[in-house]
């Protein structure tokens, strides 16, 4: 995923399309989750049984091909390049549910084709499988999640209108107050120039933020360029503007100079910032290094018979695809994190889903390929998700970096301990191997319910 010099930030989570969705990875990365909602509800009442064995056997025949897409100018040193994974022939997870659960074949989504409906996971899926059902729907409002991402999404607005309104969620415009797009000066008007391969990335967060947190209100902060001091820059804006959830799909190499970047751009006390832990599979990035931020790791969610409905492991596609990891060489670590084979910051506290296997729906119209309903991953997607299971469990504290919070909850119900799976080699075995309780790739786990990121 990285593609810059050191200390150049890169899209975290990749965005990347599965079928007709892009799941996109940037060098500063996004990450994306999601079940099809809309897809599930069509469903629910239907007659047709398929054991969860029949299930698992079609899942296990899908074939998911990913293209790797440039997105944007070639970088120059200190600026982040944008890396798109979509899915250009195969089936996704949630494509095999529901043909199983129909007692039918699942379609095969062609190459290089966009579909006409969603192929990925939706608002109801995401709130099942991570207990948040009750809480969104009565959850967030009054809130603003700030979604920071470089460069211009001319058609933000209505592609989140189309999403919202195919999962049958309230509007959220800027007419009733509810979306609001920026520079990273504030400015409503003055905005970056456009890029067809952030706009992915853009629509990915969006998405994310409104499938988790419907009655959240969402702020998109567009930094002009994917630099360090420009997105740097946008965080502090969205905190200037309110907004006491911030997510950052983005990363890259750690250096020497990132002590300074946290007290410059992430020391926000009382505000929940979340940074993606990376989509190249084992090792430290940055912002997601910081002690002031959640670092968030990716997962494989699929279905399952088991009472959650639901199972988890770690997400890794190969040995250079997957999610991010690893013990930081200049971050000092924070004194509520207690794993004690890293000295320093040790990433990630926790983790949602950002497999594009089993990849979230997103509609985006401007991207630079495949433009419609997209299957996307990355760490670019758990990252807005659980900037939004921050939001649902309501305002910070005011003196508190939220970073913590899960640490309090650590080994109990509130967390669902992800325990199989790894991201590469490594000499500290849990630095990318999941284990009960603490590890690298998933941190403490995945929530169910709000109660672990609360004060």
């Amino acid at each position: 995923m990285r593609t810059t010099t050191p200390n150049t930030p890169h899209i975290r989570g990749r965005w990347r399309q599965i079928g007709t969705a892009f799941a996109a990875t940037a060098a500063l990365a996004v990450a994306g989750l999601g079940t099809a909602a809309h897809a599930t509800a069509a469903t629910a009442t239907t007659t047709h049984k398929v054991s969860t064995k029949a299930i698992a056997a079609q899942v296990a025949k899908a074939h998911v091909q990913y293209e790797k897409a440039g997105c944007g100018a070639t970088p120059k040193k200190g600026f982040a390049a944008c890396n798109a994974f979509r899915v250009t022939g195969g089936t996704t997870a949630f494509m095999e549910k529901q043909a199983a659960l129909k007692g039918v074949t699942p379609k095969t989504i062609k190459p290089n084709a966009a579909s006409d409906s969603p192929t990925g996971y939706g608002p109801s899926d995401i709130q099942s499988a991570y207990g948040l059902t009750d809480a969104a729907s009565s959850n967030g409002s009054g809130e603003t999640v700030a979604i920071v991402d470089a460069y211009d999404d001319p058609n933000a607005e209505a592609d989140l209108a189309t999403y919202r309104s195919y999962y049958g969620l309230s509007d959220c415009t800027t007419d009733n107050g509810c979306f609001t797009k920026v520079s990273q000066t504030g400015s409503t008007t003055s905005l970056p120039s456009a890029d067809s391969g952030w706009a992915g990335e853009e629509s990915l967060d969006l998405d994310m933020v409104s499938a988790t947190c419907p009655n959240c209100n969402i702020l998109l902060v567009e930094a002009k360029s994917a630099s360090d001091a420009n997105l740097g820059t946008a965080v502090n804006e969205a905190v200037k503007l309110g907004a006491k959830f911030v997510s950052n799909s983005y990363g890259g190499s750690e250096s020497s100079s990132d002590t300074t970047y946290d007290s410059s751009y992430y020391k926000h006390a009382g505000v929940a910032i979340t940074a993606s832990a990376g989509d190249e599979a084992y090792g430290a990035e940055y912002p997601a290094a910081s002690r002031y931020v959640t670092a968030v790791g990716g997962t494989k969610l699929s279905t399952s018979s088991n009472s959650r409905g639901w199972t988890e492991s770690v997400w890794k596609t190969s040995s250079t695809e997957g999610t991010g990891s690893g013990c930081s060489s200049y971050d000092a670590k924070p004194s509520w994190q207690t794993d004690t084979g890293c000295s320093k910051r040790m990433i990630s506290d926790v983790s949602a889903v950002a497999d594009p296997a089993t990849g979230v729906s997103v509609y985006d119209s401007y991207g630079s390929d495949g433009t419609g309903w997209n299957t996307y991953g990355g760490t670019s997607a758990s990252s807005p998700l659980i900037a939004s299971v921050y939001a649902l469990a309501g305002t910070p504290g005011s003196s508190d970096y939220p970073a913590e919070y899960p640490y309090a909850a650590a080994g109990t119900s509130a967390l669902n301990d992800v325990t199989s799976g790894n991201n590469g080699s490594c000499s500290t075995a849990y630095f990318c191997t999941a284990k009960t309780g603490y590890d690298g790739p998933t941190g403490w786990g995945t929530p169910e319910g709000t109660s672990a990121f609360t004060g």
